[in-house]
């Protein structure tokens, strides 16, 4: 759980590769164990990098084109902080479920 909201919240404000090699690193980095008998960790560095990119503009490079594009045209987009308050609205509730459904209850 701890290596699927680390990564993520980093991966919130950084690209997704570098931050999945972090963590990568950080959790031993050896691809055979990771794929092995620690799979469930390579799975949650793997979720948290992918999944959480989307809570803000910089955290996934699409995001960021789709804004560039779309103002360059004239529709009005939400600042930085108002689309991380209208991401996190929607996807921490649902990255909370998943949590729950790939963990147990605490």
């Amino acid at each position: 759980m701890a290596y699927f909201w680390l990564t993520g919240l980093l991966s919130a404000f950084l690209d997704n590769a570098p931050t999945y090699l972090v963590f990568f690193q950080l959790a031993g980095g050896d691809a055979a164990a990771l794929m092995g008998k620690l799979s469930a960790t390579l799975a949650a560095i793997s979720m948290g990098a992918v999944y959480m990119g989307a809570l803000s503009y910089i955290g996934n490079v699409p995001n960021f084109m789709v804004y560039a594009i779309a103002n360059e045209r004239g529709v009005k987009m939400p600042s930085f902080f108002g689309y991380m308050l209208r991401s996190c609205a929607a996807l921490l509730p649902v990255l909370g479920l998943l949590t729950f459904l790939s963990v147990g209850a605490p």
